[in-house]
C-alpha cells in the first residue's frame, strides 16, 4: 500500500509539474493596429518607431504580469489587413500558444470618416459614417477572412483573441467642445456595424471576439465618469483612442478574461 501511495503521488507530482510548465509556456505575439500598439497611451518604446507601440498598451500589460515564455510585439499604428498579411504573421510559428490583434478600423477609412465628422458639415459625416459602414459590409469580410486564415496557418495551435473598438462617444453627454449627438450617434452605430463584421469573422474562423464596448461605457468621450479615450488631440494621431485608463481598464480586462 505505502508503495502504491508513493507510486501515486509521483504521478501526481509529475502531473502538476508538466502541467504548471504547459501554463508557463506561453507564446505571446500581439499583432493589429494602432489600438493593439497602444496609440494614445504613451510611453512608447523607442524602438518602435512611427508604430508608436507603448509599454502602457494592453498587450504589453499582460505580458508584463503573466511573464509568458516569449512575447513578439509587432502591432503598428495604422497597420490595415495588408499590412498584417505582409510584415506581421511572419512573427508568428507553429510554437504560437496566444495571439491578440485588433484590425479592420483603417480598413473602412477610421481616422477620415473622424476627420470629416469633426471638421465638415452633418451631411457630410453621416455621408463618411455611411460610406465606411458600406465598406465594413461588403469589402472588409474577405479581408478579414484572409487575415484570420493567415493567422491560422501560420500558429495552427494558438488561442486566438480578436478585440473589438469601443462606442467612441456617450449620446446625450456633455462636452465643452465637441460634435452633436447626431454625428456622435452614426459614428457609435460605424462601430456596432463594423465590431458586428469582425465578431462574424472571428467566429467563423473559430476565433475568440472580445466586444470591449460595454466595459467602456461611460468612458466614452463627453461620458460621465473618467474618459478613457481621447478626444481631437495632440499628436493628432493620438485622437480618438484609448488612453492609458483605456488600456488598463478596459482592454487589458477583456483581453484577459478571454
Amino acid at each position: 500500500m505505502a508503495a502504491a501511495a508513493i507510486a501515486a503521488l509521483l504521478t501526481l507530482t509529475t502531473f502538476f509539474a508538466a502541467s504548471s510548465a504547459s501554463a508557463d509556456a506561453v507564446n505571446y505575439v500581439a499583432l493589429g493596429d494602432s489600438y493593439s500598439a497602444g496609440v494614445g497611451a504613451g510611453n512608447y518604446l523607442g524602438d518602435s518607431g512611427s508604430c508608436k507601440r507603448s509599454t502602457n498598451s494592453y498587450p504589453y500589460l499582460w505580458q508584463s504580469a503573466n511573464s509568458p515564455s516569449s512575447f513578439g510585439f509587432v502591432a503598428c499604428s495604422g497597420a490595415r489587413t495588408g499590412d498584417v498579411l505582409n510584415s506581421q504573421v511572419s512573427a508568428l510559428s507553429s510554437s504560437t500558444s496566444l495571439v491578440s490583434i485588433t484590425i479592420g478600423g483603417n480598413d473602412a477609412g477610421f481616422a477620415s470618416t473622424m476627420q470629416t465628422c469633426v471638421l465638415s458639415s452633418e451631411s457630410a459625416c453621416l455621408s463618411a459614417v455611411a460610406a465606411g459602414e458600406a465598406y465594413a459590409q461588403n469589402t472588409l469580410p474577405a479581408q478579414l477572412d484572409q487575415v484570420y486564415a493567415a493567422i491560422h496557418a501560420k500558429a495552427p495551435n494558438a488561442h486566438v483573441v480578436v478585440l473589438g473598438y469601443p462606442h467612441l462617444y456617450k449620446i446625450g453627454g456633455s462636452c465643452i467642445f465637441g460634435i452633436g449627438d447626431t454625428k456622435r450617434s452614426a459614428i457609435n452605430d460605424a462601430a456596432d456595424v463594423l465590431d458586428g463584421v469582425i465578431a462574424k469573422r472571428a467566429a467563423n474562423a473559430g476565433f475568440t471576439f472580445a466586444d470591449v464596448r460595454d466595459i467602456f461605457t461611460e468612458h466614452e468621450i463627453c461620458g460621465s465618469l473618467d474618459t478613457w479615450l481621447h478626444s481631437t488631440t495632440w499628436p493628432i494621431d493620438e485622437s480618438y483612442h484609448p488612453n492609458s485608463s483605456g488600456q488598463a481598464y478596459g482592454y487589458l480586462p477583456v483581453f484577459s478574461q478571454s
